[in-house]
């Protein structure tokens, strides 16, 4: 059996909410065995993200992240994804490591707005200006036909470029592009709380992408009070980001506050209740995710 090796040029094959719908199927299958491993030389890094669902098969992410690379014009973060069968075990393909990151992180959050976002939500704010923000922009496209998009960020140069190229609009103030939000995703590296609980419009929803380290919070206390918690993966969120794990080791909130992850998506507890309620799901990745975001992929470019 030959290996396939999947690039960016999958990209034209793949659809938003196609890849929403591969995630949730995902999650009707057993639960994933995931583990992580690291290595270390000096501030250069190692990690691989491994996954095992059965019925999908397994994957391995491999990230080699080495902060002296831009200064030499080379990308930090370098790296791929090796999948294989559930079957007996042999490498199926490589998928593009920067194409698996992408639309995995984009498309969590995504799934996550369709379920708990009111369908008829057009005002989206997202906060921060980079990559992931571009993506979020088109995966809340896809979702949310003739959705409106401010941006804000730190610089505002960098909202209004951004602003410019999506045909949105940057924001000046960020408490104001809250309390105008009907759906707001944060895409920031801050370690600090941007978003206030009480800006929070009733009915509105909040993606929280962002944050992935103990140390990283952009939501404030009132912000996890006011909403309905929900999460993409309790494994790789309460006890590993501070988002959840900070105000969780100061009693703000309780374990039994996160009302759902993707697992429960086949019982219907990860939804929304009524119009009013404000809701929030926190995205922490995983290889699971990684493991069904490259299957989609494959399977997208194999059907071409």
């Amino acid at each position: 059996m030959s290996i396939e090796i999947v690039g960016p040029e999958a990209e034209a094959q793949l659809d938003w909410i196609a890849l929403t719908d591969a995630l949730a199927a995902g999650h009707d299958l057993p639960r994933a065995e995931v583990a992580d491993t690291f290595l270390y030389r000096g501030r250069d890094t190692l990690l691989t993200r491994s996954a095992w669902i059965d019925g999908l098969g397994l994957a391995v992410k491999a990230a080699s992240v080495f902060p002296g690379n831009p200064a030499a014009g080379r990308p930090m973060v370098n790296g791929a994804v090796t999948l294989y069968s559930d079957t007996d075990g042999t490498l199926e393909a490589i998928v593009d490591f920067h194409l698996v990151t992408k639309w995995k992180t984009a498309g969590d959050s995504l799934l996550a707005a369709r379920r708990l976002a009111r369908p008829e939500a057009r005002n989206i704010l997202i906060v921060g200006a980079g990559n992931v923000a571009r993506s979020m922009v088109a995966a809340y496209a896809s979702a949310f036909p003739g959705a409106r998009f401010t941006l804000w960020n730190r610089s505002p140069a960098a909202a209004e470029a951004l602003a410019h190229e999506i045909g949105g609009t940057a924001a000046p103030d960020l408490e104001a592009a809250v309390r105008g939000a009907e759906i707001i995703a944060t895409t920031t590296m801050s370690s600090a709380p941007l978003i206030r609980g009480d800006w929070l419009a009733p009915g509105s929803h909040l993606d929280l992408i962002g944050a992935y380290r103990p140390d990283m919070r952009e939501a404030d206390d009132e912000t996890l009070r006011r909403a309905r918690l929900f999460v993409d993966a309790r494994a790789t969120t309460l006890d590993h980001i501070g988002e959840l794990k900070d105000p969780l080791a100061r009693g703000v909130i309780a374990r039994d506050d996160v009302l759902a992850d993707y697992y429960d998506l086949p019982s219907g507890r990860f939804a929304r209740r009524n119009a009013d309620e404000i809701t929030l799901c926190k995205n922490g990745g995983g290889a699971h995710l990684d493991l069904m975001t490259a299957r989609y992929i494959l399977n997208a470019w194999r059907a071409r």
